[in-house]
């Protein structure tokens, strides 16, 4: 229970800090404004709020583990959000990452 609440938790983070940068993004290279600018700065605050609700209290462990998710979420939000497609090497970059965040956070430890 406690993987499925952590990787729940993940992909909540995820979906709040990437989508507050591409809001960022979107008010500033796209020219679509302060208020897109405001959006996405809020976002990535709930993103902070959301991240200190996982279970392991380890914040460096956390983050780290956090990075295989921002890899393979960001992919997929510019395939949602921008229609970008990834080629082979972004895909088993991604999965890679997501294999180094698995046994980061997940690897049985002996405490």
């Amino acid at each position: 229970m406690l993987i499925a609440r952590s990787v729940v938790l993940f992909v909540v983070a995820a979906l709040f800090e990437i989508g507050g940068a591409w809001l960022v993004w979107q008010g500033v290279r796209e020219h679509k404004g302060w208020v897109w600018i405001g959006a996405g700065v809020l976002a990535l605050g709930v993103y902070g709020f959301v991240a200190t609700l996982q279970p392991d209290a380890e914040f460096g462990r956390i983050l780290a583990a956090y990075g295989g998710v921002f890899v393979a979420g960001s992919l997929a939000w510019g395939m949602v959000a921008d229609g970008y497609r990834p080629d082979r090497w972004d895909v088993i970059g991604a999965l890679i990452c997501l294999a180094g965040m698995a046994v980061i956070m997940y690897a049985p430890r002996g405490r």
